[in-house]
């Protein structure tokens, strides 16, 4: 198999770089990037008896640059291997970067990425812009070769009106009767996103997009990274939306997460949404991907970072920047979708510590209960019912001057993040907000912190709140703060 000497060079740089980190200076079970930058999670799928996850990907450098595809791959979505890098931005009709997209399995038995190429070109203006072009490459779980014919579906597939600059991230699936569909994201000429579905018999050849469905301006401007499948008797599509505005608690300002929930015609080729919420409501999630496992969960990983807060709110030199969340378990559960670890998580488990009853009002340090790989598993509630508590917080990654707290408030019915003790020293974006309901001030917490990283899930779920959190990791402190009497019940296991 033809292999280019960009991306020998890339392979051999990043085995180079990469054997210098240690194990020690990663998240212990979230996948980070073997060397360098990594951003949108691609071509997560099920291939030869391994999950395999590429990912946006410069090794070269710690910040965003020429976008190769870094890859890995795992048995239980957890413990990752790294695999040579899967692409680099060799060809012509990609020499400005290989950027995101998907991956499927072949009736041969190959693996096939597709994928969007970026080449600079300049206009009949004289201006110079990104071209966006669809692209596949063939491969067996470790090399790729890209077609030859490449691309493969080009803004010509795009009705009149459409903006060939805002053009990419195709996931592509098969249908039940053999073909193939992919969605891709594009927008007109203002800006305003649209998602389109391209049909193929071979994966290969693709006819002319047609509109699944539009924004209206309603939920930012151009979305990016989109997801369309079936889920409890739903349809489901997922994307990121970019500069967004608030609607109360649900959006936040910049790069945010969007989904819809309805129910798709497809005959009519009409996605009708019914119902619509962000994905994660933490200061650190964009661009999901889904997988279906082979025991039939759908499975999502999203990038734990954010587009506002990569310039000022990153890891001392370490040689890699970027992860990507815990998998989750998607669900609809009154017309909403929840999230919870993957099942597989509770291998991790491991020293069991259990406090039934505790009673909170004020600071409470409970013996056995701290760590930065740790899962807690949280019920509180007033523990008057007559006279429900103010404020209740658990503080984490805790020493000295530092910790990150999570905190609700039930009369306001609030959660809310909020790191900005966490040793960071740029003003970028240290708290979010949710709007979680509550009968009676009562409210379960799961959180879940890997080195680097805070995931909380609300109500079994209902709701998710993520961030990254660079504090020294001797800051292992834990600790639980409250204004008014609360009852907890409190569950700890350290994860290994």
């Amino acid at each position: 198999m033809k292999i280019s000497q960009k991306l020998m060079d890339a392979r051999m740089y990043e085995e180079k770089m990469g054997a210098g980190i240690k194990d020690e200076m990663r998240p212990a079970f979230h996948l980070s990037s073997r060397v360098g930058w990594m951003n949108d999670p691609n071509g997560f799928s099920f291939y030869k008896g391994w999950y395999h996850l590429f990912y946006q990907y410069n090794p070269y450098n710690t910040i965003w640059g020429p976008m190769h595809w870094g890859h890995a791959r795992s048995k239980d979505l957890l413990h990752w291997e790294y695999l040579p890098a899967a692409l680099a931005p060799d060809e012509d009709y990609d020499q400005n970067g290989c950027f995101s997209g998907s991956a499927i399995e072949l009736p041969d038995g190959r693996q096939m990425l597709l994928y969007t190429g970026v080449k600079q070109e300049v206009d009949e203006n004289g201006i110079s812009d990104d071209i966006q072009r669809q692209c596949v490459a063939f491969g067996d779980g470790v090399d790729y070769e890209k077609y030859e014919g490449n691309p493969v579906i080009v803004p010509e597939n795009l009705p009149d009106g459409f903006n060939p600059h805002e053009f990419r991230d195709p996931k592509i699936w098969k249908a039940e009767d053999g073909s193939y569909r992919c969605v891709t994201c594009c927008a007109n000429m203002q800006r305003d996103a649209r998602i389109m579905m391209f049909q193929s018999k071979d994966g290969i050849t693709w006819g002319e997009g047609k509109l699944l469905v539009q924004n209206n301006e309603r939920f930012g401007k151009v979305w990016e990274c989109p997801e369309f499948f079936e889920l409890d008797g739903k349809q489901v599509l997922m994307t990121s939306p970019m500069d967004m505005l608030p609607e109360g608690f649900e959006y936040h300002n910049g790069n945010g997460t969007l989904c819809l929930i309805g129910d798709y015609d497809e005959e009519e080729g009409v996605f009708v949404p019914q119902h619509d919420q962000s994905i994660d409501y933490g200061i650190d999630f964009y661009a999901t991907q889904t997988v279906l496992t082979t025991d039939g969960r759908r499975v999502m990983i999203g990038w734990m970072q954010n587009w506002d807060t990569t310039p000022g709110y990153r890891l001392p030199p370490n040689g890699w920047f970027g992860q990507m969340t815990i998998p989750r378990e998607l669900s609809i559960r009154d017309g909403r979708l929840y999230q919870t670890p993957i099942r597989e998580m509770e291998h991790l488990r491991k020293n069991k510590v259990m406090f039934r009853n505790v009673y909170v009002n004020g600071e409470m340090e409970l013996d056995g209960v701290k760590g930065r790989c740790v899962e807690l598993l949280m019920e509180i509630r007033p523990a008057d019912p007559e006279k429900i508590y103010t404020h209740f917080e658990v503080r984490f990654a805790q020493g000295g001057r530092y910790y990150t707290s999570l905190d609700y408030q039930p009369e306001e019915q609030i959660m809310k993040i909020d790191r900005k003790f966490s040793g960071s020293r740029r003003a970028i974006i240290h708290q979010r907000r949710a709007f979680v309901p509550s009968k009676d001030g009562r409210v379960q917490i799961r959180l879940i912190l890997d080195r680097f990283s805070a995931e909380a899930f609300i109500d079994d779920g209902r709701q998710v709140i993520t961030a990254n959190l660079y504090t020294e990791q001797a800051a292992d402190g834990i600790t639980f703060h409250s204004k008014g009497a609360v009852t907890m019940e409190l569950v700890k296991y350290d994860l290994a």
